[in-house]
């Protein structure tokens, strides 16, 4: 039989709360694939990249009683945090140097500072793609500042540098982002 939720949100919560045996596989067929999409964001190794969604799945799951229910989209929000949270500690745990070295990608960037990467007509899983590419602290700070909102403050006490650093850095990876996608367009117009 079919059921159609108005909130599917909403019936989850209700189902994880009540520990029914159903539960975890309706949160994984839901949200698996958005969390797959917010691990990648940081984690570029496909192997990497399942051990993270696996330590988020099991604390989302373990901690799941810690989770107070706000309303729509309160779920989701509280699945993203932890599961950022979780690449966070992945990229800690390889001790992964926020501070980049200037190598010669990076030197032979654009100088323009305020420079915005022009996104129009490249899909977003190449543009995934390309984030995937930038160094490791790049990218976090990236993801950091853009997706999750975080200030150049907040960063810094999450990665535990420099505010200037992290504010360097998301320029870095901007300059770095907008050279591939020119590069890719171009590529694509000679085709």
């Amino acid at each position: 039989m079919l059921f159609l939720w108005k909130d599917k949100e909403r019936h989850i919560v209700d189902l994880m709360r009540k520990g029914e045996p159903s539960a975890m596989d309706k949160f994984y067929q839901e949200y698996a694939d958005y969390l797959t999409g917010v691990c990648a964001r940081y984690i570029s190794d496909e192997d990497t990249l399942k051990d993270v969604m696996q330590e988020s799945l099991v604390k989302i799951f373990t901690q799941f009683h810690q989770f107070e229910y706000r309303g729509k989209g309160s779920l989701k929000a509280w699945i993203t945090k932890v599961s950022v949270n979780e690449a966070l500690i992945q990229l800690q745990k390889e001790k992964q140097t926020y501070i980049a070295l200037h190598g010669p990608d990076i030197e032979n960037l654009p100088d323009e500072e305020g420079e915005e990467p022009d996104t129009n007509g490249v899909d977003t899983g190449t543009l995934l793609a390309f984030v995937q590419k930038l160094p490791p602290g790049y990218r976090a700070v990236l993801n950091l500042f853009v997706v999750e909102g975080k200030s150049h403050k907040e960063i810094a006490e999450i990665l535990q540098i420099q505010p200037g650093t992290s504010a360097s850095q998301y320029l870095r990876a901007k300059k770095m982002l907008a050279e591939m996608i020119r590069t890719y367009k171009q590529q694509t117009e000679d085709r």
